[in-house]
């Protein structure tokens, strides 16, 4: 596993992720887009899904999902989330803690039109989260949204929704192999700009 040098490390965590995920992806780590979801409920359950990132910029970290889903629903009651990263071949995680904003309808369709066909036939489906009576039921509507995804490359999907989580704590995690990982975590103030504390935090 390669090693974490925290005394290099910059003052943002945001050029970290960049050459962390380039890393990744450049040792052969599949999809490392991937990340896991952690919402709760308005009653404080806890939920977690398996998502894709679709950016990381100044501003924060971007996904995508239907605003009926039960993610979307918890975080329009919930407005915070972890995002959870776990490159195996180094031994890395990264956690993205924050608040968390829907973006606008017409964000959310822009985000759709950069995708596959295969994501606008999966958004034209819909009703994510929902009860379904039977899997012939779902594959006659993916055949009839996959139909109309090749046919309009522009079809609208209201209900897909653009996020925006806005970190004000990101963790980054090295494995090392006699067990003495390595742990520096990014806080954010609330000065304005921001200033990022860093810190060591035992494994």
């Amino acid at each position: 596993m390669p090693s974490f040098d925290t005394e290099s490390a910059p003052d943002t965590p945001l050029p970290l992720f960049h050459d962390w995920f380039a890393q990744a992806a450049a040792a052969g780590q599949a999809e490392p887009q991937t990340m896991s979801l952690a919402t709760s409920d308005e009653d404080g359950r806890a939920d977690v899904r398996i998502v894709m990132l679709h950016g990381a910029d100044a501003e924060g970290w971007w996904f995508a999902t239907h605003a009926g889903s039960r993610k979307g629903r918890q975080l329009r009651t919930t407005p915070y989330a972890t995002l959870g990263f776990y490159w195996s071949v180094q031994g890395r995680q990264v956690r993205v803690r924050g608040a968390v904003r829907a973006q606008s309808g017409e964000a959310g369709q822009a985000d759709l039109r950069a995708r596959s066909t295969g994501a606008l036939a999966s958004a034209l489906v819909g009703r994510q989260s929902e009860l379904l009576d039977s899997y012939d039921q779902l594959a006659r509507a993916s055949e009839a949204a996959w139909k109309r995804a090749g046919r309009e490359p522009d079809a609208q999907a209201p209900s897909w929704t653009l996020y925006l989580l806005e970190p004000d704590e990101v963790e980054f995690f090295q494995g090392d192999i006699h067990r003495r990982h390595v742990r520096l975590r990014y806080r954010r103030s609330a000065h304005q700009p921001p200033i990022w504390q860093k810190e060591l935090l035992w494994p």
